[in-house]
């Protein structure tokens, strides 16, 4: 199978497109995005985004990768206006469902983040991704430009994510046990059990299709790309189990237990269009 690149191939990158689709599904259904309780009110996003961003109100706001949209319509809940991207399609037409539903004001956009500037010809406030999305991408660098395009004039770029160095180390191990380089810029293939949510579903999908992105790689992505950084936090918690050897809190957050060496788990990324 090609290897997926902007200008080219789109072996790897339709196969995850599947794999997605499928995500979207089982996700909807699972305890962990707790569809129910969202529709009822519950606030999809973490402090940690919220604290960082601060007030979105009024503030016209692009979230890359945005899944079936639950994040991107708490962040439209909190003032924002919003258009949420992702390249599933079933995925965008749930969340183009959710927003009708709910009375929620928002715009959903089916496209590959690479294709992205041949849909949408805009600049925004805030350019907002999170949890998960960059390993999906072949090429950092033409991630950050794309990002970067969006973001207007004295506009906001964020993320949060997973930590690359934490990415390192074995899901499937009760202690800190290194398989990984961090170091591997080709394509990384893993057998699919489920999705993240739901170990237990079934998937027509066998295999999805990841790349690894050091930290470096992403900061000077986004200065060559023509932002400003304003901050990089690097954080000894997450949002997400991940690892069989975290230990959960009374905060809701995932830790390694006491007495194992800490490991960077998240990090964040503020920056600015001057």
């Amino acid at each position: 199978m090609d290897e997926y690149h902007p200008d080219g191939g789109t072996g790897y990158r339709r196969a995850n497109r599947d794999l997605w689709n499928e995500y979207t599904r089982i996700n909807a259904a699972s305890k962990m995005y707790d569809l129910e309780g969202f529709k009822a009110g519950r606030n999809a996003l973490h402090p940690l985004e919220i604290k960082e961003l601060g007030s979105v109100q009024d503030k016209r706001l692009l979230h890359l990768q945005c899944h079936f949209g639950l994040d991107t319509l708490t962040w439209a809940r909190l003032g924002a206006q919003v258009t949420g991207v992702d390249f599933s399609p079933d995925a965008v037409r749930l969340a183009r469902s959710l927003a009708e539903e709910l009375g929620l004001p928002a715009r959903f956009i089916q496209s590959d983040l690479y294709d992205l500037p041949n849909h949408l010809d805009e600049t925004f406030d805030i350019v907002f991704t999170s949890y998960g999305a960059l390993t999906w991408l072949s090429d950092i660098p033409g991630w950050a430009q794309v990002a970067a395009r969006y973001v207007r004039p004295g506009g906001t770029f964020y993320i949060a994510e997973f930590h690359p160095a934490a990415c390192m180390f074995s899901d499937e191990s009760d202690h800190l046990e290194v398989n990984e380089d961090y170091f591997n810029n080709g394509v990384l293939t893993f057998p699919v059990e489920g999705s993240y949510a739901d170990r237990t579903a079934a998937t027509q999908s066998k295999t999805s299709y990841e790349w690894n992105y050091p930290l470096g790689t992403v900061v000077s992505s986004l200065i060559d790309a023509g932002l400003r950084l304003e901050f990089l936090h690097e954080f000894d918690y997450s949002v997400y189990q991940g690892y069989k050897f975290l230990e959960q809190g009374a905060d809701g957050l995932w830790r390694v237990p006491a007495g194992m060496p800490r490991i960077p788990l998240l990090f964040s990324i503020r920056a600015r269009k001057d």
